[in-house]
């Protein structure tokens, strides 16, 4: 099969196509997906870079992607919930830029047939990642506000959509174009981080969800009631300022499991949640991807999209 893969960290310019092996079940939990299109996250570049070595090592050469959209070509001896040539998607953590990939069946979901290939695998990381940090971790109730920090982006915006399903006062920062989307989402407020300061209009906020990260985080603090919570995907907050400010302050990992997703994807098949898929290369336009990526101000899935 073909593979996006790399030797050595560093810069996109270590992508690169490779013919290997088809990967076989070894599990009896495990499934194995013909991938029609992978997604391209932010913690592919830091991963690829080096910087996740302590936190989350990975043995090179190795293959990158994080989740992917596709069809069940084979399936362990225990798998129950999946049959060949099911339509699913799946959180693989790893080796998704690739014809073929294994996924654990309890990261898998099935796609919900109103969705794209295209669009679906926007929503393995996105919906897990939304669910832990506003209702999981958060524990949100409809009535209570939330600002999203990054609304525009792809986590972002899946953010602003579960939390208006959920009742919940959304309060949103973007710039640009972006603007205009969350506001397109239903947020009640939205604030341009590069021209207004949010921390001099709100002081009640239950619940920042950073997905920025960056010294704006560092405005967040004092906008939160004493007691609230910031939880962050962006990066580590600070001790400090969370102490002075009486607010609990983490990085979150999040539940990416497909029972964590199941509430989010309802929402999908229910027509409520909408993916956006900015850009699509094609597998061998990996390095572009990333590129595209990581250059900033994308208000939306950047997508790898498999040879027919």
């Amino acid at each position: 099969m073909k593979a996006i893969q790399y030797k050595a960290f560093g810069g996109s310019d270590v992508l690169e196509l490779v013919e290997i092996p088809t990967p076989e079940i070894k599990n009896g939990n495990d499934v194995l997906i013909k991938v029609k299109a992978a997604s391209v996250n932010p913690l592919d570049m830091k991963i690829r870079q080096g910087f996740m070595q302590k936190m989350r090592p990975v043995e090179l050469p190795f293959i990158p992607g994080l989740d992917a959209a596709g069809i069940v070509e084979a399936i362990g001896e225990n798998v129950t919930r999946f049959k060949v040539g099911d339509e699913v998607i799946a959180v693989t953590m790893g080796k998704a830029y690739a014809e073929y990939v294994i996924a654990n069946e309890s990261f898998i979901s099935s796609k919900p047939k109103n969705s794209s290939f295209e669009e679906a695998t926007s929503f393995g990381v996105n919906i897990g990642t939304a669910q832990t940090i506003l209702f999981s971790e958060g524990k949100l109730e409809a009535g209570q506000k939330v600002l999203i920090q990054g609304a525009a982006g792809a986590t972002g915006q899946t953010m602003v959509q579960m939390a208006k399903s959920a009742g919940l006062y959304v309060i949103a920062t973007a710039s640009g174009k972006g603007l205009d989307i969350v506001k397109s989402l239903g947020a009640d407020e939205v604030f341009d981080y590069k021209t207004q300061d949010v921390s001099e209009h709100f002081h009640d906020v239950d619940l920042v969800a950073d997905c920025a990260g960056g010294e704006s985080q560092l405005k967040l603090y004092s906008i939160i009631k004493p007691g609230g919570k910031l939880l962050s995907i962006g990066g580590m907050p600070s001790p400090e300022l969370a102490q002075k400010h009486n607010v609990d302050a983490r990085f979150i990992s999040s539940d990416l499991s497909a029972k964590n997703s199941e509430s989010g994807l309802s929402l999908v098949r229910e027509g409520k949640l909408k993916a956006f898929v900015t850009k699509i290369f094609k597998l061998e336009e990996a390095a572009q991807a990333q590129d595209f990526l990581s250059a900033g101000s994308v208000h939306g899935k950047v997508v790898l999209k498999m040879n027919e």
